[in-house]
């Protein structure tokens, strides 16, 4: 009996994974969570066909989905464990949350804007995504109630490291976000807490939204 067909999707997924590999995505874990979490599900309908190509794309509140590569590469820099809890900034669509929650034992992630929270709370509880909490609030402030945490990672830019979530990182914990202004050069850096001092290490060139105080307006 001959192979079933592949589907223009199923091909879509193979290229999008073969293309992190060539970017120099290596570990097998990254790629597996890139594999389950469905980007199509979280960008919207009329980008569908875009889901898998290597670029960003608009999601409400005139906020982006990061490019593929660059949540494979954060994620990856993130090295979280199967026994790791991670706080996430900046929930945008829920894609960064499902890829971290099939690495990590509990994610927690933090919107500003109330619709992008509550649709992102709903896909990843209809896409099986159960071990992300999704939280409407102040994403600068952390979730100190729920700290210290093993990883963090921001995906909005900020000006200087905040301080703040630096604090609710556990000791030996590790911090991927992009520091740099807005209208200017951004990096991605990786910082690693030992002791209550930090390394870090400033990794590749990047062009995020804002890391914004507050709670966005009713939208």
């Amino acid at each position: 009996m001959p192979d079933k067909p592949l589907s223009d999707g199923s091909i879509a997924r193979m290229e999008f994974l073969l293309a992190l590999r060539r970017r120099g995505i290596v570990d097998p874990a990254v790629l597996r969570a890139m594999d389950e979490a469905p980007r199509e599900h979280f960008v919207t309908a009329e980008y569908a066909d875009e889901a898998y190509e290597d670029q960003a794309l608009p999601i409400a509140c005139g906020q982006t989905i990061s490019q593929p590569y660059i949540v494979a590469y954060m994620t990856e820099q993130l090295a979280v464990k199967p026994q790791h809890r991670v706080l996430e900034i900046g929930t945008g669509s829920g894609y960064q949350a499902a890829v971290l929650s099939r690495l990590a034992r509990e994610v927690y992630t933090v919107e500003r804007f109330r619709t992008l929270a509550d649709a992102a709370r709903v896909r990843l509880e209809t896409l099986g995504f159960r071990n992300v909490q999704v939280v409407f609030g102040d994403g600068t402030q952390g979730l100190p109630e729920h700290a210290p945490f093993d990883r963090i990672v921001v995906t909005a830019a900020a000006e200087t490291v905040p301080e703040v979530l630096v604090e609710q990182l556990a000791d030996s914990g590790i911090m991927v976000l992009p520091l740099g202004p807005y209208d200017g050069p951004q990096v991605i850096v990786k910082l690693t807490k030992c002791g209550g001092a930090l390394k870090r290490e400033d990794l590749i060139g990047v062009r995020f939204v804002p890391l914004l105080r507050g709670q966005a307006r009713e939208l």
